[in-house]
């Protein structure tokens, strides 16, 4: 695939859902734009071009995505962005999460960020595909080292590193995956692609009429998070 844009090279800003994108787009003035069939947002950080792109949800989509993204446009750099799960009852909603390892939970490989920014990067990221509320699973990965979970950066970082690429990682804790509040119920809310699944969403709240503020809660630790990360990405960068 020839790129339309190799005059310049970017730090790319890598979201799984379109939540994530949207502080970033907001606080960065960034434009909607297509290249070589790939919907990205871009503008400028510091004088230098940046680009934003979502991935979908889970390691298969978040490396196909990527991969294009690296057909499409030169980059030099990527910034991931946007929410973990915490793995015990503690750990603060809004809490940013700069991992010293990120871990591939199916093949055990492990990812090494650049650390980037004043924060001092600690425990490690567990990537999985899989929805992880068991207690006992949980606990056996708090005693790794482990301090949250995502379903993309793994997958991020393997193709980043293939292509010789310094990558990043700004995650907040958006919820706690040891105090009920997400199931595979809640979980199927949203579509792979991030987007709300408003059927399932409408299906939701006909079965349990009594959840309105729990799911307020949730979407409220959401925003919390998608903000605060995506200032950490963005100070992190331009300074």
């Amino acid at each position: 695939m020839v790129k339309t844009e190799s005059s310049a090279s970017h730090i790319a800003f890598i979201c799984a859902m379109p939540m994530e994108l949207r502080p970033l787009v907001k606080k960065l003035a960034l434009r909607k734009t297509k290249i070589n069939g790939l919907t990205l947002h871009s503008g400028q950080l510091g004088g230098r071009d940046v680009v934003a792109i979502v991935t979908g949800m889970g390691t298969v989509l978040a490396h196909d995505r990527v991969e294009h993204l690296f057909d499409a446009v030169e980059v030099d750099e990527v910034v991931v962005v946007g929410i973990t799960g915490a793995v015990d009852d503690v750990t603060p909603i809004g809490t940013l999460v700069l991992p010293e390892v990120v871990v591939n939970s199916a093949t055990g490989a492990e990812y090494h960020p650049t650390p980037k920014g004043s924060g001092t990067p600690h425990g490690k990221m567990w990537t999985t595909d899989e929805l992880t509320t068991d207690l006992e699973l949980l606990g056996d990965l708090r005693s790794q080292g482990v301090v949250s979970l995502d379903m993309e950066t793994a997958a991020i970082a393997e193709s980043c590193e293939a292509h010789g690429i310094p990558w990043s990682v700004f995650r907040v804790i958006s919820d706690r995956a040891t105090d009920g509040s997400i199931n595979e119920e809640v979980f199927h809310l949203s579509n792979q692609d991030g987007t709300p699944n408003k059927q399932a969403v409408a299906r939701y709240f006909l079965k349990h009429p009594t959840h309105v503020a729990r799911m307020a809660e949730l979407a409220k630790g959401a925003k919390l998070a998608t903000e605060t990360a995506a200032d950490a990405a963005i100070g992190a960068c331009f300074g």
